[in-house]
């Protein structure tokens, strides 16, 4: 017994000091390593804090260097953090993503590091990543009111239903807030929500109630809702307010025209007149105003000579003069209006723009002749003007004056080379005056300088098909549709080109009543659906809609023949002889009319 326990005494013994000794060779190797962790720890703080101060002295490339030292003595998620924020600041996105996951990667609890990757996202472009990252940030932190903001930013564009819903999700947790609402005003407005823009809108005026801008608005948005009162009664509420403010008694003028009530209308407009401190330029503007609602409602025309007269009496102005004569001119009194330009060319202004403006009320109102009278004045006064050229030829163009625009539309290039209306305008004047080849060059250069200008394309493919050149014809207009499939006039014109050579008449008819469908008063389109459906044998829809085109369009030597044809067919000879003789009236120059009314037949 007593030499056993003696030996297994021995043998602990033996075993504890072997133990001891190796403890204390793995406690120097851990210290030894521990002092090299540090060392690398603390020079990597070194770094680090180098890079920081390189940072806000704004001297990025250099803080970089110093953050990657810092990384290869200790890979840290806050100097990866460093690193990719640096990297943003100098657009190299891909190594900022590279770092900015690493760190996230180490330390996926840190909010601020997903805050960078989702801004780093956004400067790449990148916005559904960026947009996946911030819903990640309030999933970690619903109280991230930031992350809220840029999120609904994010999704306006794109989702503006979203972005409402996160707004709305703001305004429960920090209350009505300015720019949370102004923002959903405007969603709703962009999307037609025209009563949920105005409720946020009368949010906003309960933070600030006597906000003017806000309560213009508001009543910009009640006016596009159609609830007119209650525009007018805000606009009415700061004018009582503020009775000089001038915008908000336009913006009254406005609504009581909308209300049909012009009398009360022209009094805002004359009190605006009568303010001795109001700028002639002003007064004039809202003459103009007038003049510019009355191509919607001839009652207005009266209405802005009052004024124009108004201001005429305290002042000489040449502009005043000038649509004191384009009133006259509306109203027929040629040789009242002459006098008045006289008056203008007299007190010779410099200003073109003017002039320019008036033409261009009249030819985008379709009063054509009486854009030609002014800027037949205008030229007088400024023969190089490029926009006074061009409003010249368009309106002569458009009277089917085509000798005499093909003058003005050229001088315009000459003037102004690059210029797509000048060139398409040019060329179609010219293709009226079977001046084709040069019409294809001018039109051609117009498509190189605009190559998908739908309405070019149509212009060419009516040249096209007057010169029989059907596979150019047919491509051209295919590529125009293929453009814009909606396009109506090149919808009409191709079937009615397929339809004069007996081609694909069932494709032509589907492509007409597209047309028709968009316009459905066009006559020239219900002539070619006539047309269409007298190449199919269908003689009677044939007879309805050429007889409709000439009730609404006026009778043209066109549908006068095309009528005449129908008739024939339906056993009408006597009365189709009749409609070849008038239209042989209005266009003596048809050969195949002649020829019908020689043989008394097709």
């Amino acid at each position: 017994m007593t030499k056993i326990f003696l030996v297994v005494v021995v043998g602990v013994f033996i075993a504890g000091c072997s133990s001891t000794k190796e403890v204390t060779t793995v406690k120097k190797a851990v210290s030894s390593n521990n002092k090299n962790e540090t060392k690398n720890k603390d020079e990597a703080l070194d770094h680090f804090i180098n890079g920081s101060v390189l940072e806000a002295k704004g001297e990025y490339a250099e803080a970089i260097l110093e953050f990657q030292d810092a990384l290869r003595l200790d890979p840290a998620a806050g100097v990866y953090y460093a690193l990719a924020k640096n990297y943003m600041i100098i657009n190299k996105i891909p190594l900022a993503l590279q770092n900015s996951k690493k760190s996230i990667e180490l330390s996926p609890e840190k909010v601020e590091y997903y805050d960078l990757l989702s801004d780093i996202f956004s400067a790449a472009h990148q916005y559904d990543s960026s947009a996946a990252v911030l819903e990640k940030i309030i999933q970690l932190d619903s109280t991230q009111i930031n992350s809220y903001y840029k999120l609904a930013r994010i999704y306006e564009n794109s989702k503006p239903l979203q972005a409402i819903a996160i707004y709305n999700k703001l305004t429960e947790i920090v209350g009505p807030e300015w720019n949370i609402l102004i923002r959903v005003a405007e969603l709703h407005e962009n999307l037609g929500n025209y009563d949920e823009s105005a409720e946020a809108l009368e949010k906003l005026l309960t933070i600030d109630p006597s906000n003017v801008v806000v309560e213009k608005l508001l009543s910009e948005v009640y006016t596009r809702s159609g609830k007119i009162d209650e525009a007018l009664k805000i606009i009415n509420d700061i004018i009582e307010l503020t009775p000089d403010d001038l915008d908000a008694r336009e913006r009254k003028a406005q609504l009581l025209i909308k209300k049909s009530d012009w009398a009360a209308a022209a009094d805002q407009y004359n009190y605006i007149l009568e303010k001795p401190d109001i700028p002639l330029d002003a007064k004039i503007k809202v003459g103009i105003s007038f003049f510019a609602q009355s191509f919607k409602d001839s009652i207005m025309l009266g209405y802005a000579k009052k004024l124009f007269e108004k201001v005429d009496k305290d002042t000489t102005d040449w502009q005043v003069k000038m649509y004191l004569g384009a009133i006259d001119l509306t109203e027929k009194k040629d040789s009242t209006a002459l006098g008045y330009f006289d008056e203008v060319k007299t007190l010779t202004p410099e200003n073109s723009q003017a002039w320019s403006q008036l033409g261009g009320l009249f030819f985008d109102n379709r009063h054509y002749d009486e854009a030609i009278t002014v800027m037949n004045e205008a030229y007088q006064l400024f023969p190089q003007d490029f926009v006074v050229n061009l409003l010249l030829g368009l309106s002569l163009a458009q009277k089917n004056r085509h000798s005499e625009a093909v003058e003005y539309l050229k001088t315009a290039i000459d003037i102004n080379p690059n210029d797509i209306n000048a060139l398409s305008a040019y060329g179609y004047s010219l293709s009226q005056l079977k001046e084709n080849d040069e019409a294809i060059l001018y039109l051609k250069k117009a498509l190189a300088i605009r190559p998908d200008d739908v309405n070019i394309l149509g212009t060419l493919g009516l040249i096209y098909d007057a010169l029989k050149m059907w596979d150019e014809c047919d491509s051209t207009y295919e590529h125009a549709l293929k453009l814009d499939s909606s396009n109506a006039t090149v919808n009409n014109n191709y079937a009615y080109s397929l339809s004069e050579r007996g081609e694909r008449l069932d494709a032509a008819l589907d492509m007409v009543k597209f047309a028709i469908k968009k316009e459905p008063e066009n006559s020239s389109f219900l002539d070619t659906i006539g047309w269409v459906y007298y190449k199919l044998g269908n003689y009677e829809e044939a007879k309805s809609y050429l007889e409709k085109a000439m009730k609404i369009g006026g009778e043209s030597s066109v549908m006068l023949e095309h009528l005449g044809d129908v008739l024939f067919k339906m056993g009408k000879k006597d009365v189709a002889l009749q409609l070849w003789q008038k239209a042989y009236k209005l266009d003596s120059s048809n050969t195949d009319l002649k020829n019908k009314i020689e043989k008394g037949e097709i």
